[in-house]
């Protein structure tokens, strides 16, 4: 089964006059769904565009896997475990909150910074908090402890790449256009697939595409 989400469904938040400005494709905040609060681990996938001097001030986070994906721009994090990076295009950012940290995000460039931010339930709460930035990105990337694995890609026009056979797949286009059987997706789309396999997406133009393979987490009760 598929479901499309297009770019103008996603519920728009943020605070547009502090330069904040974001689109959440999942229940968030004020926004509430019953039918839309997460899909296999996947809690949020937001979409954030700061301005510069622009920024979300020190705010906890707990039982939460935190990946952040920079689109344009520079992103300085800093949190209370006592990491501060400075994150760009191309990087991974991975903040694992367990039983609780706190943390800060800002635009201190010049430039308008634009991320794709995604959070994604543990199956185990608790632990000790943890922190890892992979520069340049090149092949998936494992996130064991929400049972996901995340597929980054860079395409041409007219190359193709599977979507992973796994219980619930995620495709959000970042930038250009592709094609998924018969619909075409553009930037700020998503696809939601249960029971993926034999998938594949195909560009229509030069596109960067963030698919997630993710474990049906019912699988690992009992």
């Amino acid at each position: 089964m598929t479901r499309i989400q297009r770019a103008d469904e996603r519920y728009p938040g943020g605070e547009p006059a502090a330069g904040i400005e974001t689109r959440h494709a999942l229940s968030f905040g004020p926004y509430y769904d019953p039918d839309n609060l997460r899909f296999g681990a996947l809690l949020a996938c937001n979409e954030e565009r700061l301005a510069p001097g622009a920024g979300f001030d020190e705010h906890p986070h707990s039982h939460t896997e935190i990946v952040t994906w920079v689109v344009e721009g520079e992103l300085t994090h800093h949190d209370t475990a006592g990491h501060t990076t400075v994150v760009r295009p191309g990087d991974l950012q991975r903040l694992s909150s367990a039983g609780g940290v706190r943390h800060v995000e800002r635009n201190d460039a010049g430039t308008p910074l634009v991320f794709v931010q995604m959070w994604l339930a543990p199956k185990e709460p608790g632990g000790d908090p943890s922190y890892e930035v992979v520069r340049g990105l090149d092949g998936p990337y494992d996130l064991p402890a929400a049972g996901a694995r995340l597929h980054a890609h860079r395409l041409e026009a007219g190359e193709s790449t599977a979507v992973p056979t796994a219980d619930f797949s995620y495709v959000h286009v970042v930038r250009g256009t592709v094609r998924l059987d018969d619909d075409e997706l553009g930037p700020g789309d998503a696809a939601r697939i249960t029971g993926a396999g034999g998938r594949t997406l195909v560009a229509t133009t030069d596109a960067e595409v963030l698919i997630w393979g993710m474990r049906d987490p019912r699988k690992d009760l009992g």
